[in-house]
């Protein structure tokens, strides 16, 4: 424990084993006025926000700077403040990672029962800070409200030039994809809250979610990367078929060359989801083909929602070798998961 308070955090979301994300149809009904208010056309400058969805907004300034914006918060997914903190932070800052750029700024968006010690909360501010300062950037304020569920993220600000943002589309048949972190925290994570899961296993998915995606996202701007987001919530069957469907193409991933978290596949075969497992599998399991043999377990691990997972990279098939080289002389990891062929938003789950 980070913090001289001992408090069961998770036990006070209002819906345990949840995931903090909409349902992606509900999502999609939602944001329709927006799209009927605000027409591309009328927003030359906004380069990334209003056509297709993405990681984040991107909006130019001049010849040489565009600003990325973006905002992530959710209730905790650990019960240590200090930690919950940093990892809702890294979440924050990853999707300007995966638009290639680096943060500058953030702003705290925190929700906090007025029954639990103030103590608490200024752990966890003390955790996001820490991890926003790791990524070099500075926390210029925030927003509190009184909440009886905690909840906690950042509203980041960064930088990329205008016509070097990554976005999800732009994939190309040939591509290698390359994923950087391993994945299982949404199982491992629900697992803990029921006190269901080893010590270890959960430190090991707290080490994954506490990994900034800074490092990936530079290393990857030395390459031809033609695509690249990061697999969060709507796990890497959602964030896959965006890329697949943005690029009018398909995924072919081997499910034997998938890693993951350690304790993960154990507790999938437990039937230990989150909620929003079953909400993405309801969702984009249209879109998803699968090879004979997998169990059921093994197909709903592919829905799994990811906190702070890795960057999916789509990049020419010859230069993946060498950027998984840089990424391990660099202390990181990345690893191939499949490849993209000709298609129309399909993912296809190869043995």
């Amino acid at each position: 424990m980070h913090s001289a308070e001992t408090v069961r955090l998770t036990a006070l979301a209002s819906c345990a084993g949840c995931a903090a994300k909409l349902d992606p149809a509900q999502l999609s009904q939602m944001l329709r006025p927006i799209s009927d208010i605000f027409h591309p056309i009328d927003y030359p400058a906004l380069l990334i926000g209003l056509n297709e969805p993405d990681d984040a907004a991107v909006y130019q300034l001049n010849p040489d700077q565009a600003v990325i914006s973006t905002v992530d918060f959710f209730p905790p997914i650990v019960d240590d403040p200090y930690l919950f903190g940093a990892i809702a932070a890294a979440n924050a800052l990853s999707d300007v990672y995966a638009m290639g750029g680096e943060p500058l700024f953030a702003i705290n968006l925190a929700a906090f029962p007025d029954s639990l010690s103030l103590n608490v909360l200024s752990e966890i501010l003390r955790g996001g800070s820490e991890k926003v300062r790791e990524a070099g950037a500075v926390i210029a304020g925030g927003h509190t409200i009184v909440d009886p569920e905690p909840k906690y993220g950042l509203c980041v600000t960064g930088l990329v030039r205008p016509g070097q943002a990554y976005t999800k589309g732009g994939a190309q048949p040939g591509d290698a994809l390359v994923l950087t972190k391993r994945l299982g925290t949404g199982v491992i994570t629900t697992a803990a809250k029921r006190a269901l899961a080893a010590e270890d296993v959960l430190a090991g998915a707290v080490d994954s979610m506490l990994r900034l995606n800074q490092q990936a996202s530079r290393i990857a701007r030395q390459f031809s990367v033609h695509a690249m987001t990061d697999v969060t919530g709507f796990s890497l069957m959602g964030h896959g078929h965006e890329m697949a469907r943005l690029s009018r193409a398909a995924l072919h991933i081997r499910f034997s060359a998938l890693q993951w978290l350690a304790g993960a596949e154990a507790l999938a075969q437990q039937d230990i989801f989150p909620g929003g497992k079953g909400r993405n599998q309801a969702h984009f399991g249209r879109w998803v083909s699968y090879a004979t043999g997998l169990a059921e377990w093994q197909r709903s691990l592919l829905f799994d929602p990811q906190t702070s997972g890795g960057l999916l990279i789509a990049l020419p098939g010859a230069q993946a070798a060498s950027y998984i080289e840089a990424m391990h002389v660099a202390g990181g990891l990345a690893y191939v998961i499949g490849e993209v062929r000709e298609g129309a938003g399909e993912i296809v789950i190869e043995a």
